[in-house]
């Protein structure tokens, strides 16, 4: 299943869950990764992490670990 990290730029999709059960899973629950939102890529800092979102009108930066754990489908 495709995650927020193999978006391309400009690229859109919808959460559709978030792996784990730690803190770092809540936190991007408490950021607004649930699923059903829309996520749009942005892009990256100059050495590729961290990567920039926009979800529910606001940007969002996630290092490339915590991006590959929100599984995503395809807009």
């Amino acid at each position: 299943m495709p995650s927020l990290a193999d978006l391309l730029p400009g690229q859109q999709a919808v959460v559709t869950d978030i792996e784990g059960d730690d803190a770092i899973t809540t936190r991007l629950y408490e950021m607004g990764l649930i699923p059903g939102c829309r996520a749009r890529f942005l892009g990256a800092a100059p050495l590729g992490d961290p990567l920039e979102f926009e979800i529910r009108h606001y940007r969002l930066s996630l290092r490339k670990d915590e991006a590959r754990r929100v599984g995503v489908t395809l807009d």
